[in-house]
């Protein structure tokens, strides 16, 4: 056979593999946690500056999709996020934070792997020092704010969280605002209360609960690996 003829039919042949590779995306739910008030006045950010919010918990809840071809549906991931200054401060340099990954344990090692480098893809700095990966089985319920609430999620005994909706009653100030964005690009962010927000493990040589605190962030996630960052929602 011509070899420029085999060549062209080797080409036609991976061409949709190839394809589908390149085009491949994770959709999901996004939660995001922080040990200060996201939803706050500038006098109450600038008060807890350095001295809160240090802490931070990033869950992503895969409803589809593959992640370099590796079908990650239905599971999730969290990171748990250690650093010396408020997170999300313009002056912090994220590469000093720590961080540990918590990886779904219904995921089997290929998905595992795609798990940890979707979290690192979708961290960028803030999980440049991953100093543990472990597993959990994750429960999670996330939707947008109705009269059940927010948001559930157990990740085995390491990670605990429960938010509800924001309303009046928690404005404090006359200004409130969403003062810190998320910590990771998202697509429709929405402020909301945590009602409990708990860290277990180990790994960061500490472990902390939040309670009471307009510090959480619910929102959607579409991302594929190729580009490293969030695409557009359909």
């Amino acid at each position: 056979m011509n070899m420029k003829i085999l060549a062209s039919l080797l080409v036609c042949g991976l061409s949709p593999i190839l394809a589908d590779t390149a085009h491949s995306t994770v959709k999901g739910d996004y939660l995001e946690v922080r040990s200060c008030d996201v939803y706050t006045g500038s006098c109450f950010a600038n008060a807890e500056m350095n001295l809160a919010g240090k802490e931070g918990l990033m869950i992503w809840s895969v409803r589809e999709g593959t992640w370099n071809g590796v079908d990650l549906s239905g599971l999730a991931l969290a990171a748990v996020v250690q650093a010396d200054g408020t997170l999300g401060d313009l002056n912090y340099n994220a590469r000093t934070a720590e961080a540990v990954l918590i990886v779904d344990s219904k995921a089997n090692a290929a998905q595992s792997k795609a798990l940890t480098e979707m979290a690192r893809t979708l961290g960028g700095d803030l999980l440049t020092k991953v100093v543990s990966v472990q597993t959990a089985p994750f429960v999670t319920e996330i939707r947008t704010c109705g009269k059940q609430g927010c948001a559930k999620v157990q990740a085995g005994d390491l990670v605990e969280v429960a938010t509800s909706c924001l309303g009046g009653k928690h404005d404090i100030c006359g200004n409130d605002e969403t003062f810190y964005p998320p910590l990771t690009s998202v697509e429709n962010a929405q402020a909301v209360y945590t009602d409990l927000a708990a860290f277990n493990g180990s790994g960061l040589n500490v472990t902390w609960q939040i309670a009471g605190k307009r510090s959480a962030f619910l929102a959607k996630f579409s991302a594929s690996p190729e580009s490293g960052k969030k695409l557009a929602l359909n």
